[in-house]
């Protein structure tokens, strides 16, 4: 069991209207996430469009979140991984910054046995210099695992736990949390799925919702984790509406129009193959944050 409790924001990369990195406003998110009551950021995730990084680009993402980190004295995780074990082992042991950990994809498109992806991880928590978290996320690796699978995964030394992203709460989900649930760190991936998985005694989330509304995203995970259920419903109830149109469309689109249209960041641009999101998904997603955000518990999601 790792100290890596409570909500993570994978973070946005935001860009200029004429689509260069905007830094500023990368710097200005980080610091106003934590602010709202995150406890920690998470670097170059899938929201935050790596694919479509360049080098160098990735380079600055990640020392913008390590120095932001480092000022606030909040963990950092950071994405590293990929399809192959030998380049994911190298990627992780040459990461230039100190993290809390490292988050790592199962292997993708090439469909390994589940028994591949527990060497693979193997190999992985072996060498990394810092613990592993397990992104399980099947809609996008075509791997499902098994509870099984999930609970070996966990009895592996260096490995902290996971991200759990499933699409639903499963037979797996409900076998991990009843055999592994208090041995491993399991963090709510899925946003719409959180506060049921936090019922279940899911430790936190890494949830792209939070870039949006982090204040009411960090009060779910802490009424939760605090034991108070009725509040913890009530929130993730309320939450619900803005985690389903925040998602209508590929995901960060409609996450950096929202947070464009309020003045968080310069733009909504996001790079191809993404496109930007609609006008009638944006409008559907700020009226469901408008929502959210009328609970006086949920104060500070605007600018001044």
């Amino acid at each position: 069991m790792t100290s890596l409790h409570g909500l993570f924001v994978p973070l946005i990369t935001p860009f200029t209207a004429d689509g260069a990195l905007a830094a500023d406003a990368l710097t200005r998110h980080a610091h106003r996430v934590l602010d709202a009551g995150a406890t920690g950021l998470v670097a170059l995730g899938t929201t935050a469009e790596p694919g479509a990084l360049t080098p160098g680009e990735r380079a600055r993402v990640l020392d913008i979140c390590a120095t932001v980190s480092a000022e606030r004295g909040t963990p950092l995780v950071v994405c590293v991984g990929g399809a192959a074990t030998a380049a994911a082992v190298e990627a992780i042991t040459a990461l230039p910054v100190d993290a809390a950990a490292v988050l790592s994809v199962v292997p993708y498109y090439v469909r390994p046995s589940e028994e591949g992806v527990i060497a693979h991880f193997t190999e992985l928590a072996a060498h990394s210099p810092v613990p592993v978290l397990v992104y399980d996320v099947p809609y996008r690796t075509a791997r499902p695992l098994a509870g099984d699978t999930l609970v070996r995964l966990a009895a592996i030394p260096n490995i902290a736990g996971f991200k759990h992203s499933v699409g639903g709460i499963d037979a797996a989900t409900v076998e991990l949390m009843a055999r592994a649930g208090t041995t491993t760190t399991v963090l709510a991936g899925d946003d719409r799925f959180a506060s049921a998985l936090l019922g279940l005694g899911a430790h936190g989330g890494i949830l792209a919702a939070a870039n949006v509304a982090p204040a009411a995203y960090s009060e779910l995970v802490a009424a939760w984790r605090a034991g108070d259920l009725l509040r913890a419903r009530e929130v993730g109830h309320r939450l619900d509406a803005l985690g389903a149109a925040l998602f209508a469309e590929p995901n960060p689109t409609v996450v950096k129009a929202v947070l464009a249209a309020q003045g968080y960041i310069p733009s909504p641009a996001v790079r191809l193959p993404l496109l930007p999101a609609s006008e009638s998904a944006t409008t559907a997603a700020l009226v469901a944050e408008a929502l959210v955000s009328d609970d006086t518990i949920f104060a500070g999601q605007h600018p001044v």
